[in-house]
């Protein structure tokens, strides 16, 4: 039996591990706690002073700032952050929590887990493949594509997150980052290697598929260089856009049938690099996808002539456009994890469940048409399908148009962030705010919408209040206003099949 080795942290913390290798990273070995309810890494090669300190500040000052701060809590599932640093026969190691439970495969493969990765980790790559997800995963793993979408959100908001501490996670992959798409979840880890501001930054490119063209030109010049590109939050803007495109399309943004260099190394190199193309840029088709190259079990999802970026809804597909069109060699034109945080937040609220019971993703983003029906299994929606415009007012008497909408199907709920416009559904919205306060229902053909704790409720045009525990029609031009201060209005359209 292994024996338990017993040491102090850095701050004076008692912790102890049993000293025998369960895993091992690119640079580190993964000893457990004796109850396992935390991991002790160490780094296998030698760190010098400088490394020593900046793992000092991420598990002490930056863990600080995150965690004891307004809604520090919220981030308690989202990063797995080292808690404390330790030193062991010349050997530098970092504490960090246990991965939670559901970041591990409950039933595996397919084929009785033919496999064998039943309680292994969920690493992001298994469910951003349209092959793996068909041949091999079980379908019981998978998720849908609301669940997709959400996981997309919380790894935005977790490098929000970041960004704004001003670090930068240095090597953001699906390696990194565990996902549980049944349930919509996500978790960074491997924050030891955060890109701290005044210390020496990492000396890692990041990892294949996921490194930043301009780091990739450049990964070859001495870190002194100044023309050397290193890890920082532009280089995880891209990295961010890489993960969104891959866990929605199940395909790389950038892996074509282009080749520019015999040498396998070199036409690396410059693919992913200097000559990175969009296999859906705009204007240059020379990366395009050949439907004839494609194997029959990654279509639709590979061939974007069938599975356009488009299908991710008016808020996302901009964002692609500028993430591998304008702002792939373009740091400065990237999106910011903000700007996807908040295009994901409301493209939750344009989700339409499909009536197809056997489709695969169950969810579409609503695409403004008349006519909507689901790019994922073709089954058109029938009936009338309502609407919720959102508008502010900026000033008394004058409403603008917010660019934010909520699909409505039966049981969907409205929010304090859908009635209030200085209300945002982040890590700082207090319990009370997370609320629902009405929601919608389909009877005898008729949408209705109920009122359930507004008490300011008002149909605009007919100047009637809706009390609480009232329900309204919804028609096409309906006006919903909340006169309580900072109110929304709500402007019904009525979409028809």
């Amino acid at each position: 039996m292994a024996k338990v080795i017993k040491l102090k942290t850095h701050d004076g913390q008692d912790v102890s591990f049993v000293d025998e290798v369960k895993g091992q990273g690119g640079m580190k070995d993964v000893y457990f706690s004796p109850n396992k309810d935390y991991v002790v890494a160490f780094f296998r090669d030698r760190q010098d002073v400088g490394a020593r300190e900046r793992l000092i500040m991420i598990a002490e000052t930056y863990r600080d700032r995150i965690y004891n701060q307004e809604g520090g809590a919220y981030w308690k599932d989202l990063f797995c952050w080292p808690t404390a640093v330790v030193e062991h026969q010349g050997r530098l190691g970092v504490v960090a929590p246990f991965y939670s439970q559901n970041f591990f495969f409950s039933v595996g493969s397919r084929n009785g887990d033919s496999l064998g990765i039943k309680g292994k980790e969920k690493e992001g790559k298994w469910f951003a493949s349209a092959n793996l997800r068909s041949t091999r995963i079980d379908p019981k793993e998978l998720g849908d594509w609301s669940t997709h979408i959400k996981i997309c959100l919380m790894i935005a908001r977790s490098v929000r997150r970041l960004h704004a501490a001003g670090l930068a996670h240095s090597d953001l992959s699906y390696k990194n980052v565990l996902v549980d798409p049944s349930r919509g979840a996500a978790c960074l880890i491997d924050l030891d290697g955060l890109v701290v501001p005044g210390k020496i930054p990492p000396q890692v490119a990041g990892t294949p598929d996921f490194i930043d063209p301009l780091v990739m030109m450049t990964q070859k010049l001495p870190l002194s260089d100044p023309k050397r590109v290193l890890p920082s939050n532009k280089t995880d803007q891209h990295a961010l856009a890489v993960l969104i495109y891959m866990y929605l399309l199940y395909r790389h943004p950038l892996r074509g049938p282009k080749v520019h260099d015999e040498d396998s190394q070199r036409d690396e190199e410059l693919s992913m690099g200097e000559r990175a193309l969009w296999i859906e840029h705009p204007s240059d088709v020379s990366n395009k996808i050949r439907p004839k190259d494609l194997r029959p079990s990654v279509i639709p999802w590979a061939d974007p002539a069938k599975m356009s970026y488009k299908v991710t809804g008016p808020l996302l597909a901009p964002l692609f456009e500028r993430a591998f069109a304008t702002g792939l060699h373009s740091p400065s034109h990237r999106p910011s994890a903000n700007e996807w945080e908040d295009a994901l937040v409301k493209t939750v609220d344009l989700l339409q469940p499909c009536s197809n019971s056997s489709c695969g993703q169950k969810w579409y983003v609503f695409d403004n048409t008349t006519s909507p029906a689901c790019p994922f299994c073709g089954t058109p929606y029938h009936g009338a399908l309502p609407v919720m415009n959102f508008y502010s007012s900026h000033k008394v008497g004058s409403y603008r148009d917010d660019k934010h909408r909520l699909m409505v199907y039966s049981n969907q709920s409205l929010f304090p962030w859908h009635m209030f416009k200085n209300v945002s559904p982040n890590e700082k919205l207090p319990e009370s705010m997370r609320k629902r306060l009405g929601y919608f229902v389909l009877h005898n053909g008729k949408w209705w919408m109920k009122n359930e704790t507004m008490p300011a409720l008002w149909d605009a045009a007919n100047k009637a209040q809706i009390p609480v525990g009232g329900q309204i029609e919804l028609t096409d031009g309906l006006q919903l206003l909340n006169k309580e201060p900072d109110g929304r209005l709500i402007v019904v359209q009525m979409a028809r099949s």
